[in-house]
């Protein structure tokens, strides 16, 4: 017990002292012995390895996981499996659950009707985005997430440990620095004093080697930084190689679900082939108008009755309207009337018609135009 009580109060000392000492640096009263250039130049890379490696880590999470309050709980979960050192089980995805969701429809709705059926279709598609997601997930965890973590929880917390070391044994030495300052101002006084004087030198030799042997163990760690560097360089590779990767699944992935559902019937996409509007065009003009074959096939179907002659149509006496045109459109036949982007026309429609067509007029000049060409004007 007497142990204890010593080793307590002698601890207690030592606090107090470097207390002080910190506290008199600080207000200037006192000298500080400054780590030489190699060791502070260290510590700065240190620092700022440790603070750019922690935002990137958080960030990279938010990435994989951009709502961690969820449903599923997942980061408290993944925290209790990793204290309870055990595997952290597969987690569905979004793009699983919407997949499953989709088909859970299909199956309500009816796989054959054609909403049912393209459900089916988009379902799998989504489960298949989902699980590429999922690998996605995991392999980033393993390859990038994991070695970050390892350095700010290992490696990082030895260094610290070690410069809190450090700066105890400076304080220590700088305030053996200040006793033997105080002894020898004594000394020059009274002759007795040169006990205290051979105290004081001892006690900072002592103090000096520590130092000395601690700024070195510190030196050590922080050179590793290079290394800690070089390892993260090749995780970084592995995380862009398992999103190129993933990325390209996706792609893969929604390009057979485009052919898909553009060859399965054809009024999925009917203006999948459409010509895009230009640029400066009305976006909500063609979003508001019926939807018409591709250009390569306009005469196709443009009139439900043969038999409807152009030169025999006359306007109706209400119903014409202003249009402007938003690209150049080359007839493909004698029935059919060219057109020029920015130009305007007089449109209208007769019975009989396809919808997604009109009778233009320009002058003395008649014939059909599709309306996705157009910006109706009034």
């Amino acid at each position: 017990m007497d142990f204890n009580v010593k080793k307590l109060a002698s601890d207690a000392g030592i606090f107090f002292t470097r207390a002080v000492q910190f506290t008199e640096e600080k207000l200037g009263q006192a000298e500080k012995t400054e780590l030489d250039a190699h060791l502070e130049n260290l510590l700065a890379r240190a620092d700022s390895t440790k603070n750019w490696t922690e935002k990137i880590f958080r960030q990279t999470e938010a990435l994989l996981q951009p709502n961690p309050v969820d449903h599923t709980g997942a980061r408290i979960e993944e925290f209790l499996f990793e204290k309870l050192d055990r595997k952290i089980p597969s987690r569905t995805t979004n793009g699983e659950l919407l997949g499953q969701y989709m088909l859970e429809a299909a199956n309500d709705f009816g796989p054959g009707t054609p909403y049912g059926s393209t459900l089916i279709k988009v379902g799998e598609s989504q489960r298949r985005l989902g699980g590429a997601e999922r690998e996605f997930m995991q392999a980033t965890s393993i390859s990038f997430l994991t070695p970050l973590r390892n350095f700010l929880e290992g490696d990082w917390r030895t260094i610290s440990k070690e410069r809190r070391v450090l700066q105890n044994r400076r304080l220590d030495l700088d305030a053996c620095k200040a006793r033997l300052k105080k002894a020898k101002a004594a000394e020059a006084k009274v002759a007795l004093w040169s006990e205290e004087v051979d105290k004081a030198e001892h006690e900072l030799r002592v103090a000096q080697t520590e130092f000395d042997r601690q700024a070195e163990v510190t030196r050590l760690l922080l050179e590793g930084i290079s290394s800690t560097h070089v390892h993260h360089l090749r995780c970084l590779h592995e995380f862009v190689e398992a999103q190129a990767t993933y990325y390209a699944q996706c792609q893969q992935y929604m390009q057979d679900l485009q052919k898909q559902l553009g060859s399965a019937n054809g009024e999925v996409f009917p203006n999948a082939n459409a010509p895009p509007a230009p640029a400066g065009a009305s976006p909500s003009a063609a979003a508001t108008l019926p939807l018409t074959p591709a250009p390569g096939g306009a005469s196709a179907g443009a009139m439900q009755a043969d038999s409807l002659k152009i030169e025999e149509v006359q306007p109706p006496a209400t119903g014409t309207r202003k249009a402007k045109v938003l690209y150049d459109y080359d007839a493909a036949d004698t029935s059919e009337l060219s057109l020029l982007a920015d130009e305007l026309i007089t449109v209208y429609t007769v019975p009989g018609m396809d919808p997604d067509w009109l009778i233009g007029e320009r002058g003395n000049q008649k014939g059909k135009v599709p309306v996705t060409y157009l910006e109706l004007l009034s």
